[in-house]
């Protein structure tokens, strides 16, 4: 099984760019961040003309999340626990039936800026709201994986410039100690896993000509559980994704699982 992460960054604006990808890279799912769209404006029919189930949690302008499932999908959920009053659209959970059945979950983790800050109370809130529920999978032993745009830098070789972020949001160290707390569960990173090193990137500014420096930042993460990690066969980043026409600045981020 193959899943994938990608901050889209409007799909509307970038409908053409995913299902070329789509195409190329064959996913079995992928989870979807910034859609900018309420569900109902969501154009599913593209996607479920190849194949696509479709499952969103959107919100008008921005945020919004969504799964792409070429399996079937039960057990739908949006919105993550915790926050009854919260009603940014960040967080949509499944899972997707096969020969043996896989839940994901899908998260746009909020950015935190300017920090300190309201928003970035709410992100370490959210954060902490995210470590309860993982708590709760791993509890139940069920396999599961958590991807998508975390919003957060975790350590400093996953920066081209990392001096350049001490003072932001996705690199501070509180935003840093949640994440790891969440790896430190028993998730596995799972780019970090088969990708160790500097120089791994998923986001690029689009001023500063940050792609054509390479001046990027490691913020889309792929964490698995135990019983999810047992499965992991391959890892790999599109970067090619970032020279087609009306880019992203985020590229996906996808693994291999057996099935």
């Amino acid at each position: 099984m193959k899943l994938a992460t990608f901050n889209i960054n409007g799909i509307k604006a970038r409908g053409e760019a995913l299902a070329a990808w789509l195409a190329e890279a064959a996913p079995d799912v992928v989870c979807l961040q910034e859609i900018k769209s309420v569900d109902e404006a969501f154009p599913r029919e593209g996607l479920e003309a190849i194949g696509y189930r479709v499952e969103t949690h959107g919100q008008k302008g921005f945020n919004g999340v969504a799964i792409l499932s070429k399996l079937p999908l039960r057990d739908l959920r949006r919105g993550l626990p915790g926050d009854d009053g919260d009603e940014q659209a960040r967080w949509i959970e499944a899972v997707v039936e096969g020969p043996r059945p896989l839940r994901i979950c899908g998260l746009y983790l909020p950015n935190g800026n300017p920090a300190p800050g309201p928003k970035f109370d709410y992100k370490l809130a959210w954060m902490a709201r995210m470590e309860a529920r993982v708590r709760e999978l791993l509890a139940s032993e069920e396999p599961f994986v958590c991807l998508g745009d975390y919003n957060v830098i975790p350590q400093a070789e996953d920066a081209k410039k990392p001096e350049a972020w001490v003072t932001d949001a996705l690199f501070l160290p509180e935003s840093r100690a949640a994440f790891h707390r969440l790896v430190n569960l028993g998730l596995t990173d799972a780019v970090r896993a088969r990708m160790p090193g500097p120089g791994i990137y998923t986001f690029w500014d689009y001023q500063a000509v940050a792609w054509e420096r390479n001046n990027g930042i490691r913020i889309d993460h792929v964490l698995l559980s135990p019983q999810a990690a047992d499965r992991l066969q391959e890892v790999g980043i599109d970067k090619a994704v970032r020279g087609k026409e009306k880019p992203s600045d985020h590229v996906p981020v996808w693994v291999r699982l057996a099935d």
